[in-house]
């Protein structure tokens, strides 16, 4: 297994940790500035702009959240009285910002709507890096470049319309979805 070209077990662990970054269905968000909530994933003694900052805020459409938490010098004082959808976008887009090379999204954007869940998703797919994502959406995986479909010990990968044709209960997850992402 490689990561970044190089040998994994020739990475030291520390490294590898800062190289990949995790976005959990229940974001967490912890009590501080906006700013130190963005700056989280990255290591100790450095941090991102605030030009970095904002960018990754406007990209996964966190913007008004944040304006309306005070900016980037806003304070994050219960962190409970934000939404799970909140608490989502302030952890999307402390990843965008992250220096992580892997990003991996856990139902990430399940607590948003569909529309602000393509904008995220799509901020962070066009990162350099790679971008690994684990949703029941069928949305998210009509997005995909590939798809894993893992049901018991079948395993099958292929895009979105390949696993259509070549897997039924692919197909039939797919039918059971609409296109806004809904059931």
């Amino acid at each position: 297994m490689r990561l970044g070209g190089r040998p994994l077990d020739s990475i030291p662990g520390a490294s590898v940790r800062s190289r990949i970054a995790l976005v959990p269905q229940e974001a967490y968000v912890f009590a501080g500035t906006v700013r130190e909530n963005l700056a989280y994933l990255w290591p100790l003694g450095e941090s991102p702009d605030d030009e970095r900052l904002r960018a990754s805020v406007a990209a996964v459409g966190a913007g008004p959240l944040v304006e309306r938490l005070g900016g980037l010098d806003g304070e994050i004082d219960e962190p409970s009285a934000l939404s799970a959808g909140e608490r989502q976008l302030v952890a999307l887009a402390r990843v965008h910002a992250s220096p992580a090379g892997v990003l991996i999204l856990d139902e990430a954007g399940c607590h948003l709507d569909p529309a602000a869940e393509l904008r995220a998703e799509s901020a962070l797919a066009a990162r350099p890096g790679t971008l690994v994502v684990i949703a029941h959406r069928i949305s998210s995986a009509a997005r995909a470049r590939q798809v894993l479909l893992m049901d018991g010990t079948t395993v099958l990968t292929g895009t979105h319309r390949e696993l259509i044709g070549r897997s039924p209960l692919y197909a039939d997850l797919v039918g059971r979805w609409h296109d806004d992402g809904t059931r």
